[in-house]
C-alpha cells in the first residue's frame, strides 16, 4: 500500500464509457491473483476516478468471492469508499507545511504558487486560501495565470468551467508552466507531474520553500542545488503523504465493516501528518542533511526495528 506504481499506456479521453470499464476489469482479470487486502491494494492516482476503482472492485469481487471491497481504495462513498479521500492530499499537505512552517522560516501569511488545477493542486489551493494564505499563481497542464494582489479561486473555477482554460481571466495575467515555477512566492507548491524543478531550471526559483504534492517533482539533481542554496524541500514521501493515508483508512474501515465521518477521517489523519512532519524534522537536524534524507533516515531506522 503506497509505494508501488503501475497503469495502462492510454488516454482514457479517448475511450467510450464501455472501453475504459472494459479495460479496468481486464486489468483485475489478469493481475487478480498477485492482488489483495494483505496481498496489494491499489490507489487513484492520474486519469483514474472512484468509478474506476469500483468497477475493479467490483471485478475482482466476482472473481474471488472477496467481499471486503479492501482490495481497492479511492472508491465511490456508496461504494465503501471513505469520506474525505478527495482532499487528503491536498489537506495532509496542508497539516505538514502548517506545523513545518515556524521551523523553515516562513511568515504567517504566506504567498503560495501552485502548479497543478486537479484534484491534488485544486483542493491544496482552496485549503491554503481558507487559512488566510494567498495563491498568488497556478496552473493546469495548457498554462497558468496569476495576480500579484491574490486569485479569487471560487471564480477562477466557475471560469474554467466556462471556457475549459484558465487562460484570460479577468484581472490576472497570463502566464506559462515555466514561468509560473519561476513566480516569486514564500511557498511553491508542484502539484500535477513529475520532473518539473531539474538543473536546467533550478537556479530560476524565487522560493524560499518547495512543498512536493505530486509524485517526484524534483530531479536529484535540482534537490542537490536547492539543498546548497538553503531552499527547503519538503519531500513528496512525506507532504503528499495524506492521500495514502486516507486509503488505509479506507481500507481499515472496510475490513472491519465501518464507516467513518469526515470529522472523524481528518481528527484521525491530523496528528499522524504533525508527528511524521516533526519526526523527520529531527531526524534531518540530527544529521545535518536535507528533509528527504531525514525522511528516508527515519524509515530504513524503522524497517530495522521491525526486522
Amino acid at each position: 500500500m503506497g509505494g508501488g506504481k503501475g497503469g495502462i499506456t492510454v488516454d482514457p479521453r479517448k475511450l467510450s464509457k464501455g472501453e475504459l470499464e472494459r479495460l479496468s476489469r481486464g486489468w483485475v482479470q489478469r493481475l487478480s491473483d498477485i492482488l489483495g487486502p494483505k496481498k496489494d491494494v491499489p490507489a487513484p492516482d492520474v486519469n483514474t476516478t472512484p468509478e474506476i476503482m469500483a468497477w475493479m472492485a467490483d471485478e475482482f469481487e466476482k472473481i474471488t468471492g472477496d467481499k471486503t471491497g479492501a482490495t481497492f481504495t479511492g472508491k465511490p462513498l456508496d461504494k465503501g469508499g471513505s469520506e474525505g479521500r478527495g482532499p487528503a492530499t491536498g489537506l495532509g499537505g496542508f497539516y505538514v507545511f502548517d506545523t513545518l512552517r515556524a521551523d523553515l522560516g516562513l511568515p504567517e501569511k504566506c504567498k503560495v504558487v501552485i502548479q497543478g488545477f486537479g484534484n491534488v493542486g485544486l483542493n491544496a489551493a482552496q485549503i491554503f486560501t481558507k487559512h488566510g494564505h494567498s495563491v498568488l499563481a497556478i496552473s493546469d497542464s495548457k498554462g497558468g495565470v496569476y495576480d500579484a494582489n491574490g486569485l479569487d479561486l471560487e471564480k477562477l473555477e466557475a471560469h474554467k468551467k466556462a471556457t475549459g482554460s484558465l487562460s484570460g481571466f479577468p484581472g490576472s495575467k497570463n502566464i506559462s508552466n515555466e514561468e509560473l515555477l519561476e513566480t516569486e512566492c514564500d511557498v511553491l507548491i508542484p502539484a500535477a507531474f513529475e520532473n518539473q524543478i531539474t538543473h536546467e531550471n533550478v537556479s530560476k526559483l524565487k522560493t524560499k520553500v518547495v512543498l512536493e504534492l505530486a509524485n517526484g517533482p524534483t530531479t536529484p539533481e535540482a534537490d542537490e542545488i536547492l539543498f546548497k542554496k538553503g531552499i527547503p524541500v519538503v519531500p513528496d514521501v512525506l507532504a503528499n503523504s495524506g492521500g495514502v493515508t486516507v486509503s488505509y483508512f479506507e481500507w481499515d474501515q472496510n475490513l472491519k465493516g465501518e464507516h467513518w465521518s469526515e470529522a472523524d477521517v481528518f481528527a484521525k489523519l491530523k496528528p499522524l501528518m504533525e508527528d511524521a512532519s516533526k519526526k523527520i524534522f529531527q531526524k534531518a537536524k540530527e544529521n545535518s542533511t536535507d528533509l528527504r534524507r531525514g525522511a528516508f533516515i527515519l524509515a530504513l531506522e524503522r524497517i530495522k526495528e521491525k526486522m
